[in-house]
Parts: C-alpha cells; structure tokens; sequence
C-alpha cells in the first residue's frame, strides 16, 4: 500500500521582513492595506526571484495590475495570488492574514462560525477559508527516514453510540469498529514532532508500512500491546506497555506523550468542532499537528512558516465539496 505520510513542517529561509509581532492587533497594524499584504506575500512566495506560475518561467514583467510572463510560449498575466489558496478571493488579504493566525495560534482551533463573527464574513466563506488554510498546514513529504526514539498510538475519532439516539445507533460498533468511528495512527518522536495519518483500519498492514516510511531501521519504538504492531522487532527495537496489565511505564518508556496529544485532539474535536467527518478529517489532522510541531516557534515566525506555504495549495469549492 502507497502511503503519501508526510512530516516536517514548512520553515522559514528568510528572516520576515516585519516586527516580531505577538498578538493580532499588531498583526493587522503592520498590515494596514491590500498593497503591503501582497508585498509581503510576493516575499514569501518568491524572495526578490518572481516566477511564473504557469510555466515556471525565471523572466517575468512587472506591470501596473501584477505580472506578465516574459515567454513567447507563455506570455499569461498574473497576480501574487495564482496559484496559492488565496487565488480568485473576493476576500482582502487582510482579512485572510487575520484568519491565518488566530487558526495557527488558537491552541484547541477556531471555528467557522467563530471566524464569521471576528472577521465580519459570511459562514460559508469563513469555512471555505478555514478548510484552505488547512491545505496550507499540510506538511511537506519525509525525503530521509529518522533516527531515534518514537511512541506509535492510534485514535478512533466519532461519536459513542452510547450518546446516540435509539434509532440511530450503530450495532456491532464497540471498540475498534471503523463502522461509525475513524481511525488516526500517530507516531511522536521523543522531543515533539508528529505526524498523523487517517487510516481506513489499524490492522498490521497498514500500520507498519507507514512505520517503515518514516523510521529508520534500529530505532527504537515504544507502543501498547495492539497486534498491528506485531512483529515491529524484527527492524526495531519494540518496546511494548501492557495497559491491559495495568502498566503505564517500563523503565524509562511510557506513551504520555502522544496519549496527551489525542486528548488535545479530543478536545479540539469535542469543544471547537463538535464534528469531523472522514472526508475532511486529514485536514484537521494537519492543522493540530502544524500547531503541535511549531509550538516553539514565535507568532511571526509561525504565521510567516503559514504564508509561505500557501504557494501551489490552491483547492477551489468544487474540489472540496464537489459542488459547483
């Protein structure tokens, strides 16, 4: 099975060329008109070297309305924003570069409706935004395995059917059934970064080939006594904790870590967005660990790391609805 699992989160090559901000208002101070959002975003995007969406061409015209291509073969127009998840916005980048942090910086998210009412926007606008900002948080794919120790856990991400309606509860749904509920691997490396990955089962074959993408061989990997990860050892070193024996800590092992992760997404799921469904869930899964992995990183540098990553992310409604 070809898994796409990705990694590293974006990062900035340049130093941002505005104020080590720390809050929204002086956020929206330093960005006080389109001009200077575009400036900033052509910075971001581009580093002085403006290229081509279209064709990738080096040589581009500056114009009184954006860019022209210089190749005869090409020779299309075009603004800071093709290409990017800000392309054909109605929106002013203003209001997108507000909505970018407070969902880069909110710890448990923010919602649609709660952007809407900041923002002044309508909700269907807000949603369609906060789910294109998403696509920015998707991280950049692993070139090289990684070395070290790591803690594997999985999640199951639906309602109980305990909670349920008697009409509406899913029989045969206990457990580990993917019938109603659906599951999440997670593998943390000790020291903090994440990487989420929405599964259809959390069977040995699917698990451990995502494993094997990412981990090099003689890492250590620490996880519970689930049967997916049987036969772990036979490339690493498996450390297993037996909850069902009620332990929790072997030695110097244990799963906290990425067990408080689910509960922060629990809580993100429970208290911001009280819904998730499998077609959108990998996104959200981007956007928690986006903000887990740069947790260490300032405001600006958070929100500069997000702006660059808006090159080559553009999804339009079609694409994320499939409706016109």
């Amino acid at each position: 099975m070809d898994w796409h699992v990705v990694w590293t989160i974006c990062v900035i090559d340049e130093p941002t060329m505005f104020s080590q901000f720390k809050n929204l208002p002086q956020l929206l101070d330093y960005f006080k008109d389109e001009q200077t959002c575009k400036d900033y975003l052509a910075t971001q995007r581009w580093n002085g070297n403006v290229t081509c969406p279209f064709c990738s061409h080096e040589k581009v015209y500056t114009t009184n309305r954006g860019y022209k291509c210089a190749s005869k073969a090409c020779n299309k127009k075009f603004s800071v924003t093709v290409g990017t998840i800000f392309e054909n916005t109605k929106l002013p980048l203003r209001k997108w570069y507000a909505a970018i942090y407070l969902a880069s910086s909110h710890k448990k998210g923010i919602s649609s409706l709660q952007i809407a009412r900041d923002l002044g926007i309508d909700k269907k606008n807000a949603w369609f935004m906060l789910h294109r900002i998403r696509e920015a948080f998707a991280p950049k794919p692993i070139e090289t395995q990684i070395d070290g120790l790591f803690h594997a856990d999985e999640v199951f991400i639906g309602g109980k059917n305990k909670n349920r309606h008697a009409d509406k509860k899913v029989p045969e749904s206990q457990g580990r059934s993917t019938k109603d509920k659906t599951p999440v691997f997670g593998i943390m490396q000790t020291g903090g970064k994440i990487t989420t990955v929405v599964v259809p089962d959390t069977k040995a074959k699917t698990l451990k080939p995502i494993i094997e993408q990412l981990v090099a061989k003689g890492a250590i990997i620490v996880t519970d006594e689930w049967l997916g990860y049987t036969g772990l050892s036979k490339n690493y070193g498996h450390i297993v904790i037996k909850h069902k024996d009620n332990e929790y800590v072997r030695g110097a092992f244990h799963n906290n870590n990425i067990e408080g992760y689910w509960s922060l997404f629990k809580r993100m799921y429970i208290g911001t967005y009280h819904y998730m469904s499998r077609k959108h869930l990998a996104r959200y899964c981007n956007e928690l660990s986006y903000r887990f992995n740069s947790r260490t990183s300032t405001e600006a540098d958070r929100f500069a790391s997000v702006v660059q990553c808006t090159n080559g992310k553009r999804i339009t409604f079609k694409q994320l609805t499939g409706k016109q």
